[in-house]
């Protein structure tokens, strides 16, 4: 270490010994000469990169008499240009050069001419104002091959994200999130019920602190990840300070509201009563035994002097889903400070998010703070620091399946006959929820997470060309959940008086990296690049959690005042050590060769499969350089790209899923003095346990027309991915039920196509627009058994049909003449049974995408983004459970749907006759209830002005943003994105989860 640091200081000392006049100059736009700030000026044959102040300024710490540098700006044409002292201005001519673009890669950047890959790059800046906690579902309907869905309408909530598709059954399906070159936790350290949803660790990350995001998509671009890389990768880069400006302040406010657009259509009092008795009469006339007449006799709606709850007509209405769903208020301030000198550049920056949910009394808020610095030692060393801090706060409930403590089935399953208290004046409880009122008012759930994700860099130029780098990195999480349930709830009535639960979870992972590149450039045409490097990473959860029982009173809900006390405490670790390599290779910018290779050793597999080896080699050709081609202007470039590798997957499973484990608390009777501490064997070991692995195959073109005014990128890809991650079930002999094996097959395939054009382009105006549809089709090929999902087994996962697939009785039609549903008898046995069940439909979208325009006149400008998914398919447990008929009982709710049903003959309808008998309500998984869940929606509408210059004021803007204006869909719940699981292999299931708002916000930015 001591000679490292002599032979920092020589290169120091030499550097400056060698310095010479510092070179500045300022970039304008070519044609109305405005300076350009936020231009990317490469210096070459260095690594060394500067950008323009908000003035147009540059500066260049004299190291040579003369320099060779690239400029690039989106929407401009780049350049080479050759400065000196004498002369260092600089113009760019306006386009759309997306060719010349800098895009991040796994460890670098490339030009987006030269990638072989398939790459989606989305600007920050332009997503960032979208009011929702977490940056992922900003992205939706931006990127071409990424499906994105906000399950729930409550911030902080975990979000579905697909890359190409789904490839896992138990290993975990999400990409892979990189921050600054720090691989980040993205799996839910939640612990309390929620009704099936889980939060989302992304929501620790602040949105105005993100620079450029990259999407990564085929093998070529994602094998330097290896093992983590079949599901894609998402790389952050965040906001950094420019060398040689003057400080800039920034300050960003928004305030709003949002609310419910749509809720639930139900049956009013007399209505639910009205269908009740009709129920009754037409079960008593079905009813063939002597019990079954006595039981459906005496409809429940009578007179009160009868014995019954009144007549129809006199039962009154009480509306709960008004009272529980609010117009909700959403602020986010921002406040940041940005800049540097010759030798350092940094950025700081402090936000805070205060979001109400829609729902009483939930929300999420979030503080953060960013401090990033950048600091050259010479002109051949650079260190550097990223830092972010977050404290996100949830106010949590229980909004997706289950009675007990559940907010929105209170109010939605909640029949609207049934009065809110009783006649002495205390809360009523029906139907096995609790009451409204009494959650609103003594809600306590609560969830804080701390977390720091940061990392120490340096950088070192040890030969021209030669760059060695190291890191380390840290993700920090200490996720701290706590719930306590009163003796008015459910949860927390006698005899459990009062129950309070505490988890505290840290999960902590540490990697340290170093990489060695070099590049040249030879014979003039010749360019040739070389990365080698290796990453050590470590993982440690460990979680301590405490209940307790027996309050001597609400007023106490610390479990130290329980009268019954238990606790218990989890610790698991993986290690994973990993060595990769990246050889690349240009001519005349015409030929492309690519070729990555990543070895991974993971702690988590057998002891004969630890290591994994996942090659990929991607090649491009520009035709437009070819002699043909040069001289057609029509064309301004056309690129063809072809790729194959091989990426793996090791998340979302056990860590210790290879070994035999054994565990403690495995009492054994002792006659003397009881049980005494024992262990058990807990789990079959299997040494052959490996990845999965996922190759694919990537073929693209890259076309520019009419001078880049049109920009066409389409994609084929096949994904086929081997030794899924699997429990098989085992003889019971054994003495246990299943181990972890590697078994079965999933296939992805599809397309993606964006088109991003300037339709208008003058002096004043400029209307742009991108487009971008995508196909997946996917297949389960290879499954031992098949495997059901959730309650009830909606959900089937089969060899020969998508993931996602429902399993469902086939509902025919409903017989005119007696009101009975038909079903398919599929075995043709005259009755129908379980094995009349199939496979109908998924919850898989059958094409995705969004339109972009943005248009900007003088200082106006506007953007509108539209999302949509088409031939999806959901299985609406709402209608389930509120259109029984009945069956459930007068105290269950009824969807006004109900009402059309079957009532006479020569009725047509899809609702069948009310009854208790037959199979009209008994098939629970009845295909009735699935629905298109095809979807378009104007995401968001976002106006601005910049205001003209003011005195001392580099910008002002003022905007206002609306998001979710509307929805076109034929699904008829409130919102067809909604999904009730945070399990991965559950979508389409709609149940007791809130909307997502329409929210309205008002914005200022100001630039000091």
């Amino acid at each position: 270490m001591k000679q490292f640091y002599v032979f920092l200081l020589f290169i120091s000392s030499y550097s400056w010994a060698q310095q010479a006049p510092t070179v500045s100059g300022t970039v304008t736009d070519a044609v109305s000469k405005q300076p350009l700030s936020g231009v990317s000026i490469f210096i070459k044959g260095s690594n060394t990169e500067i950008v323009s102040d908000a003035d147009g300024k540059y500066k260049i710490p004299g190291t040579a008499k003369e320099y060779v540098l690239f400029v690039s700006l989106v929407g401009y044409q780049s350049r080479d240009v050759k400065i000196n002292a004498a002369n260092a201005q600089i113009s760019l001519q306006p386009g759309n050069r997306t060719i010349d673009e800098i895009v991040v890669v796994g460890y670098g950047t490339q030009k987006r001419k030269t990638l072989t890959s398939a790459i989606s790059s989305i600007n920050a800046a332009e997503v960032k104002d979208i009011p929702v906690a977490g940056f992922n579902e900003q992205l939706q309907g931006k990127a071409s091959g990424v499906q994105i869905n906000s399950n729930t309408g409550i911030p902080g909530d975990g979000a579905f994200v697909r890359v190409r598709g789904t490839t896992s059954i138990n290993a975990s399906n999400d990409p892979l999130y990189i921050v600054d070159g720090v691989f980040i936790n993205n799996t839910s350290l939640q612990t309390v019920n929620s009704g099936g949803r889980a939060t989302s660790p992304i929501a620790d990350i602040n949105p105005d602190d993100i620079q450029n995001i990259e999407i990564l998509k085929d093998a070529s671009a994602t094998a330097i990840y290896g093992a983590r890389g079949a599901n894609g990768v998402v790389i952050i880069s965040t906001k950094r300070g420019n060398f040689n400006s003057k400080p800039t302040v920034s300050v960003n406010y928004s305030t709003g509201w949002a609310k419910a657009a749509e809720l639930w259509d139900l049956t009013t009092g007399p209505e639910h009563a009205t269908l009740i008795n009709e129920f009754y009469a037409n079960s008593l006339a079905d009813a063939t035994s002597a019990a079954d007449k006595t039981k459906y006799a005496l409809p429940p709606f009578r007179p009160v002097s009868q014995g019954g709850r009144g007549l129809p007509q006199e039962q009154k209405t009480y509306d709960r889903l008004h009272k529980l769903f609010r117009t909700a208020r959403i602020s986010n301030y921002n406040l940041s400070l940005s800049g540097g000198g010759a030798n350092t550049k940094y950025f700081i920056g402090a936000s805070y998010t205060d979001q109400e949910a829609i729902v009483k009394p939930l929300g999420f808020n979030r503080g953060s703070f960013r401090l990033n610095v950048d600091h050259k030692l010479n002109s051949k060393v650079q260190v550097g620091v990223s830092n972010g801090l977050t404290r996100s706060y949830r106010n949590q409930g229980r909004t997706g399946d289950g009675p007990a403590g559940g907010m929105l089935q209170s109010a939605l399953h909640t029949p609207t006959y049934l009065p809110e208290v009783n006649a002495d004046g205390t809360p009523a409880r029906w139907a096995g929820f609790d009451n409204l009122q009494v959650l609103i008012d003594n809600y306590n759930v609560n969830t804080t997470s701390l977390r720091y994700i940061g990392n120490l860099y340096v950088d070192a130029e040890l030969l021209p060309g030669l760059k060695f780098r190291s890191s380390w990195s840290l993700d920090y999480n200490n996720y701290d959940e706590s719930e306590y349930w009163n003796d008015q709830m459910q949860l927390g009535a006698a005899p459990t008086n009062g129950l309070a639960t505490s988890n505290i979870t840290q999960n902590s992972t540490w990697i340290n990296e170093q990489t060695l590149s070099y590049r040249t450039t030879f014979g003039r045409k010749h360019d040739f690049g070389i990365l080698i490097g290796n990453t050590i990473q470590s993982n440690i959860t460990k979680s301590t959690f405490a209940q307790g029982s027996g309050f001597p009173g609400n007023a106490f809900t610390l479990i130290s005042a329980a009268a019954t006390r238990t606790a218990s405490q989890t610790w698991t670790k993986y290690n994973l050590t990993s060595f990769f390599s990246r050889i690349d290779y240009s001519y005349a910018d015409k030929y492309f060769l690519e070729f990555t290779i990543r070895a991974d050793g993971s702690s988590r597999f057998g002891e004969n499969r630890k290591f994994g080896y996942f090659p990929a080699i991607g090649a491009g050709w520009r035709l437009k350089e070819e002699p043909f081609l040069k001289g057609l202007d029509a064309i301004s470039d056309l690129k063809l790209r072809v790729s194959a590798g091989l990426t793996g997957n090791q998340n979302g499973i056990n860590n210790f899923a290879a070994q035999g484990n054994w565990t403690g608390g495995a009492g054994y009777p002792d006659n003397s003095s009881g049980d005494k501490p024992g262990t058990a064997p807990q789990q079959l070991a299997n040494p052959d346990l490996q990845w999965e692995k996922t190759r694919q195959l990537n073929a693209g073109i890259d076309l520019g027309l009419l001078k880049d005014r049109l920009g066409i990128e389409f994609n084929v890809y096949s994904k086929y991915t081997t030794d899924n991650l699997l429990q098989l079930p085992v003889s019971a002999i054994t003495g246990y039920t299943s181990y972890y094996a590697n078994a079965g097959e999933i296939s992805n395939k599809g397309f993606e196509l964006s088109i991003n054009s300037v339709n208008v382009k003058s002096r004043h105006f400029r209307w742009s627009s991108s487009f971008n549809i995508s196909r997946n089709v996917n297949r389960v090929e290879k499954l031992p058994i098949p495997i059901n999902q959730y309650s009830r087994d909606w959900v089937r996962i089969q060899e020969g049909y998508s993931l996602y697939s429902f399993w469902l009785y086939k509902q025919l039609y409903v017989d005119p003449q007696t009101g009975n549903a038909v079903f398919e008898d599929v075995v043709k046995d005259g009755s129908i049974n379980v094995a009349d069940r199939q496979i109908l439909g998924n919850a898989a979208p059958e094409f995705f995408g969004g339109l972009n325009n943005t248009l900007s006149w003088k200082g106006f400008d506007l953007g509108v983004l539209i999302s949509y998914q088409y031939g999806n398919d959901i299985f609406n447990l709402n209608r389930f459970f509120g259109e029984g008929g009945g069956t459930r009982d007068a105290n269950r709710v009824l969807f006004a749907n109900q009402l059309r049903r079957w009532q006479k003959p020569g009725d047509i309808t899809d609702v069948p006759r009310l009854t208790a008998f037959g199979n009209n309500y008994t098939l629970e998984q009845n295909s009735r209830f699935l629905e298109d869940g095809s979807f378009l929606k104007l995401r968001t509408l976002t106006l601005g002005y910049k205001l003209p210059k003011i005195p001392k004021l580099q910008s002002v803007r003022v905007y206002f943003t609306a998001s979710n204006l509307f929805t076109l869909t034929n699904y008829s719940g409130p919102d067809p994105e909604l999904n009730v699981s945070s399990n991965q292999n559950i979508l389409g299931l709609d149940i007791g989860t809130p909307p997502q708002p329409r929210s309205f916000q008002f914005g200022l930015n100001v630039t000091l």
